[in-house]
């Protein structure tokens, strides 16, 4: 019997040797995979990378472009509503004037109690309505060329 166990030991002693063998294969191979994955995982995040900084790049073009639209229009609306207070000359940057329409129209108000004023109020509103017409007029890039980049204050 102790040749019987001996054999036995052995025996279990290759097998366990055999189960070491294919646990470090196993071992080996989940390795090697993992690097794979971790390199198109790599991979992947360059590319999403890549597609986010193109679509913001694209997003704030977009945005650029419409907000020069939107101020175009805003500005025309506000200079034929509100031309005399001079709040589209504010919106578009031009502090003095604004301030010129809007110290016109004031002065108006105060003067319209005497009745002069009725005529002196109406000269900023007029201002504003003929700057509003042209504003919605002009194209858009010519508009943002003119009042945006040149700082073009009047008509």
């Amino acid at each position: 019997m102790s040749d019987d166990n001996k054999n036995l030991g052995d025996d279990l002693n290759d097998m366990l040797d055999d189960a070491k063998d294919g646990a470090k294969k196993a071992g080996d191979k989940i390795s090697q995979k993992a690097s794979e994955i971790s390199e198109e995982a790599k991979e992947i995040g360059r590319e999403a990378k890549e597609s986010a900084k193109e679509f913001s790049d694209s997003a704030k073009e977009a945005f650029d472009k419409g907000a020069g639209d939107n101020k175009k229009v805003l500005v025309g609306i506000l200079a034929i509503i509100l031309g005399g207070l001079g709040v589209h000359k504010f919106i578009l940057g031009y502090n003095k004037e604004g301030g010129i329409l809007l110290g016109i129209w004031l002065l108006g108000a105060i003067l319209s109690c005497v009745g002069i004023g009725l005529l002196i109020i109406w000269i900023p509103g007029i201002i504003g309505l003929i700057e509003g017409i042209i504003y919605l007029t002009k194209s858009d890039e010519e508009f943002y060329n003119t009042y945006q980049v040149g700082k073009k204050p009047w008509f």
